[in-house]
């Protein structure tokens, strides 16, 4: 399709730039790895070098005056608007539209002769699925998937291969739960003995995920002790994510691979967690923080704050001292100089 007709099929036109031709769009792409039929992204001036070397037929890109200036001296068509990579995302889906669901059970699957199932299922091979569980309308799940006693799927929700849910686990509308992932494991729940042992504490609680929760590959979510583990509404989860029991996030949260959560851990709304960043036991973390990459946080978090470090700290105070410990054998130097002329 044309340009001009892309940017109609997503409902725009303003700030469309067809002064350089209006191309024929058939694909998306990256910057450097864009062909003439391509459609790129920029939404942010540190990409400059990439973009003098794009070959994009078209581009989607934020409104930054200079990345107009530049966009306009190498006469690409364009769309400026304020977030151009969600933009970007929806030309994706243009693109490549979700395959037509599949329906129908497969008849390796073993299912439990009282478990509930919904219009329009699709059940692959080698699914296994408990007793007492209950799949709803327009659920895929795909090989070698198994679902133990007593879970309920809610709609339209994709089990990707191989992920394991356990016993009791909600899962609500829309999800998307990836290869290798665990719902509702055991918690890590053991008590100290006097002899020395550990003594092993049931986990009897459940794990909830509201609507619209997508889940990594590898990623695991423990059951609660006695109470339950929930994951709020639109929240992601990365591969390889840890959460613990009885952890409770509340919507939107967004956890990038290899962070975790201790048990009893609560998210506020929005709080986001870059990667391998950690968080100790019962800690609170009020709505719209960001913890940044590594960072070990042991104590609880405001709202609307930016934290860096181990032990973390503001984002702002941790990047002044790093500045300052690369310079630390310098200041060292400059200090026992100081020393010594004070003791001469």
């Amino acid at each position: 399709m044309k340009f001009s007709e892309l940017i109609i099929a997503l409902g725009l036109g303003e700030n469309l730039s067809l002064d350089y031709g209006d191309p024929e769009i058939s694909g998306v792409s990256t910057l450097l790895e864009a062909q003439p039929k391509d459609l790129g992204f920029l939404e942010s001036s540190r990409f400059f070098p990439q973009l003098t070397e794009t070959k994009a037929g078209a581009l989607f890109i934020n409104t930054d005056p200079q990345v107009l200036e530049l966009v306009n001296s190498l006469k690409i068509p364009y769309l400026s608007v304020p977030q151009p990579r969600l933009l970007f995302a929806r030309a994706i889906a243009l693109f490549y539209p979700p395959k037509p669901a599949k329906s129908g059970i497969h008849p390796t699957a073993v299912i439990e002769s009282d478990v509930e199932i919904g219009a329009e299922v699709y059940i692959a091979p080698h699914v296994v699925i408990g007793s007492g569980s209950k799949i709803g309308n327009g659920v895929v799940i795909y090989p070698n998937v198994t679902i133990y006693e007593d879970v309920i799927i809610g709609d339209r929700t994709v089990l990707h291969a191989n992920c394991v849910i356990h016993e009791r686990s909600e899962i609500g509308k829309n999800c998307v739960i990836h290869s290798g992932a665990a719902i509702g494991a055991e918690g890590f729940g053991f008590v100290p003995s006097s002899d020395g042992t550990w003594a092993k504490m049931q986990q009897v609680g459940k794990t909830i995920l509201e609507d619209n929760v997508e889940v990594g590959c590898n990623a695991a979510i423990d059951r609660g002790a006695v109470g339950d583990t929930r994951i709020g509404k639109g929240s992601k989860i990365d591969n390889l994510v840890q959460i613990g029991h009885g952890c409770q996030l509340a919507e939107n949260c967004l956890m990038a691979g290899q962070s975790g959560l201790a048990g009893g851990v609560k998210l506020g709304r929005n709080v986001i967690l870059a990667g391998q960043a950690g968080i100790a036991n019962h800690i609170k973390v009020g709505d719209r923080t960001i913890i940044g990459a590594q960072s070990g946080v042991g104590q609880d978090l405001d709202a609307n704050l930016q934290i860096l470090g181990a032990p973390a700290i503001d984002a702002k105070t941790f990047i002044k001292a790093a500045a300052l410990f690369r310079r630390l054998p310098e200041i060292y130097k400059i200090v026992k100089n100081l020393q010594k002329r004070f003791q001469d």
